[in-house]
């Protein structure tokens, strides 16, 4: 008779970091998170974290993902992908965290905001007069 895997209730031992990160929607896939955690991105309650540590309600994880930096609390514990807002109602943002990250992103878009995309490539003319400049990076 075949034995069946049954699987130790989450709220009871708690859930794999990696498995929490992915089922909270802070990254795409369970190996982009665990890529994240080995990268030293993922700290839990201050030390670095391991993909398979256990992450418990109450504690205090910092992600950081691009330039955004993320200090949450775990409310709830999930080991299954569900909606944004089911994701959402695992954990919770401290103040200072969500001001943090509001300011960084107005400083980026202020520092954005001079400068502006030209619609088009250099055609084959205005080539030609960046080489002519000698712009050193044009080469």
């Amino acid at each position: 008779m075949k034995q069946q895997r049954t699987r130790p209730a989450a709220s009871a031992a708690g859930v794999r970091l990696d498995v929490w990160l992915w089922a909270a929607r802070f990254f795409k896939t369970r190996a982009l998170a665990k890529q994240a955690i080995e990268g030293g991105k993922v700290h839990v309650a201050g030390s670095a974290g391991k993909p398979s540590k256990l992450v418990h309600v109450g504690e205090r994880v910092q992600i950081t993902r691009g330039e955004d930096r993320y200090e949450i609390d775990v409310v709830a514990l999930r080991t299954q992908r569900g909606s944004a807002a089911v994701a959402q109602s695992c954990y919770h943002e401290t103040e200072a965290s969500r001001k943090a990250r509001e300011q960084a992103a107005e400083q980026r878009r202020l520092s954005a905001a001079g400068y502006s995309k030209p619609a088009t490539k250099p055609d084959k003319r205005a080539r030609r007069l960046i080489r002519a400049l000698g712009d050193i990076d044009a080469w």
